[in-house]
């Protein structure tokens, strides 16, 4: 069966871009072929896609393969004649042992929990395309699964585990198990199952989108003709029919300044707790009875003494650099939105949508000392404890990534017309390929 049997997805269509409110028009797409804004280069769609079977059958591949993680003993670890076998289950009771059980539900929610969940619900719909049938909570399903994308952290998990790796080789023999390798497949799988969703199609099927008065042009704002894009199912609509999409029911953001005030409150709690995650040891080294704290910084300048410089390089910027850029980035965006620049609108937006992307990175020093703490258990002899400062870090990064949500890019472009233009141009879409 097809993915876009709609009558709509084989025609033309005004959307509204949702990073600067322009609305243009959508042209048929190819298989393969994807949209951008052509003012902001806003993605407006993703590839699209013949059918949903290749969604279908990739994401039930990837459920299985995150299945059989939790079947084989992850890594193992061995010092002074004493040995210890990990699973990935066993990261949990390790951190919770510690009285660190929000550690363990950040790692399992963004490991294992959100990705099994999408996955799963991803199954569902595809499955109900497949079958032509309308399944009970479709709609509800479709909408909560996008905001997910960014809390699964599998690929960020993996950079953590081989960090953690590198800075023990040294000190103990480390084996790698089927459950690290079929993780890091089931990570690769992942990645490429969520490209072949065509997002705009899929929803054509579960919910056909209604029409537009014949009144909206393209070559303007949303704004400027009452239309508001929905943040859940990217569909346009009149504002003045009511605060929830008539397609999916998500309550749509308006366009006002005032929505900054909690983007800057986000930011002053992260830029906060910055300092404990600074101040407060991250982890603990325990040797013979003698325990050695490390915060950030001091990891960063043992492995610099220990000649371990790219892993370093790694920890310094994703735990330094990467959040302090992001907090004084986003700061200095929430100023510039309440004094919009039109010829800088576009480089602001590519500011945020790199700070956007960067941010969940920060998360390796965390996953580090999950790692370190549930491998490196050789009784009085050596083990590694987490520290306060890992909860505050943890803290710092997701309140920077809520802060990037929240933030509303169609602010910067509020100094350019909001009238039509006098070009015959219908300002139609960038379609590029992708594989």
């Amino acid at each position: 069966m097809s993915i876009s049997t709609n009558a709509d997805s084989h025609a033309e269509r005004l959307v509204v871009c949702r990073a600067c409110d322009w609305v243009v028009t959508l042209p048929v797409r190819a298989p393969g072929q994807a949209a951008r804004c052509p003012r902001c280069r806003h993605h407006l769609t993703e590839a699209a896609q013949r059918d949903a079977q290749r969604p279908l059958a990739w994401g039930i591949a990837t459920l299985v393969t995150l299945g059989l993680v939790f079947c084989f003993s992850f890594l193992s670890f061995s010092a002074y004649g004493v040995g210890h076998v990990m699973a990935f289950g066993d990261t949990l009771h390790a951190l919770i042992a510690d009285d660190y059980a929000e550690l363990a539900v950040i790692l399992l929610a963004f490991t294992a929990l959100f990705p099994g969940l999408y996955l799963a619900a991803l199954i569902y719909l595809c499955s109900a395309v497949q079958l032509g049938r309308t399944l009970p909570g479709q709609v509800v399903i479709a909408r909560a699964l996008r905001p997910i994308e960014p809390w699964m952290m599998s690929d960020v998990f993996i950079v953590g585990v081989l960090v953690a790796l590198i800075k023990i080789i040294s000190l103990a023999s480390i084996h790698i198990h089927t459950g690290f390798v079929a993780f890091c497949l089931f990570s690769v799988l992942m990645l490429r199952t969520v490209t072949l969703i065509d997002w705009t199609s899929l929803w054509d099927v579960l919910a056909p989108r209604g029409s537009l008065p014949t009144k909206i042009r393209p070559g303007a704002t949303g704004r400027a003709q009452g239309l508001v894009a929905c943040h859940g199912c990217d569909t346009p609509f009149m504002a003045d029919r009511g605060p929830c999409c008539p397609r999916c029911g998500k309550r749509h953001v308006l366009h006002r300044v005032n929505r900054i005030q909690l983007t800057w409150a986000l930011l002053i709690t992260a830029t906060l707790a910055y300092i404990p995650a600074n101040v407060y040891p991250v982890l603990s080294t325990i040797q013979l009875g003698n325990a050695e704290p490390q915060t950030i910084a001091g990891g960063v300048m043992h492995l610099l003494h220990a000649g371990d410089w790219p892993i370093a390089l790694v920890i310094f910027v994703a735990s330094i650099v990467v959040p302090i850029s992001k907090i004084v980035a986003l700061a200095w965006l929430c100023l510039a939105a309440r004094r919009p620049r039109a010829r800088a609108s576009l480089s602001r937006t590519r500011l945020f949508h790199i700070t956007e992307k960067i941010g969940r990175w920060s998360m390796i020093d965390v996953f580090v000392v999950a790692t370190l703490t549930t491998l490196v258990q050789a009784g009085s002899l050596m083990s590694i404890a987490p520290g306060p400062g890992a909860v505050a870090f943890a803290l710092v990064v997701i309140l920077t990534m809520i802060a990037a949500h929240t933030f509303d890019t169609r602010l910067l472009w509020s100094a350019h017309t909001h009238t039509f233009g006098v070009s015959t141009d219908p300002s139609p879409s960038e379609i590029s390929h992708s594989a």
